[in-house]
């Protein structure tokens, strides 16, 4: 998302190696983030539009909402992104928990600043508990999936965390693995743990 905006400030060269370091763990993602959002001062709030209609979802995505639906599970998005963008794709696609960053706005354009607390590694956890309380789904029985260092304390925390196309460090920590391309690969491992632990997966 924050490339896509930062081609609206001819910043994205510069946005990109700051955001591949973050993902890699290789600096602190909050500041990293401001560092970033900064580089958006002046862009028309339009430009969140033409980002909209640009984003492409991961292959399988879609698929693997509907999936998770039709087994009467939750879905949630909680992303380093930015709400503006996240909402109306999670509405899209029928998903009522998601959590992102909200950008500030003042006069019509992007200030260069968020509002309220940064969504960062240790929110992400905390997200997923409280979605998990909040669903009476015992973490145990949680999946998280992730592709960088931001989404580390994520993975760890649920019962099954997977690295999809993820970064080398993510790959190394991350109980699963998947290289891609289709995100709904995450099905199969869910269905073989259950399948390892005694339980029937739910029917194709």
């Amino acid at each position: 998302m924050i490339e896509l905006l930062a081609d609206h400030a001819g910043t994205r060269e510069q946005v990109a190696a700051v955001t591949e370091r973050a993902m890699a763990g290789e600096l602190d993602f909050a500041g990293s983030l401001r560092e970033r959002v900064a580089t958006l001062a002046g862009v028309p709030v339009s430009a969140l539009d033409a980002v909209r209609e640009s984003l492409e979802l991961t292959p399988g995505a879609a698929e693997l909402v509907a999936e998770t639906h039709r087994r009467g599970w939750e879905f949630g998005l909680v992303s380093g992104g930015f709400a503006e963008i996240l909402e109306p794709l999670a509405t899209s696609l029928g998903i009522r928990l998601w959590r992102a960053n909200r950008l500030e706005v003042a006069g019509g354009v992007l200030t260069g600043r968020t509002v309220g607390p940064v969504i960062d590694r240790a929110d992400k956890a905390a997200t997923l508990r409280r979605w998990a309380a909040a669903c009476g789904v015992p973490m145990v029985d949680t999946v998280a999936v992730g592709d960088g260092a931001n989404d580390l304390d994520m993975i760890a925390a649920a019962g099954i965390g997977v690295a999809f196309a993820a970064k080398p460090v993510v790959r190394a920590q991350a109980p699963f693995s998947i290289d891609g391309p289709r995100i709904d690969a995450v099905l199969d491992i869910i269905d073989q743990v259950d399948t390892a632990a005694g339980r029937t997966p739910p029917p194709a």
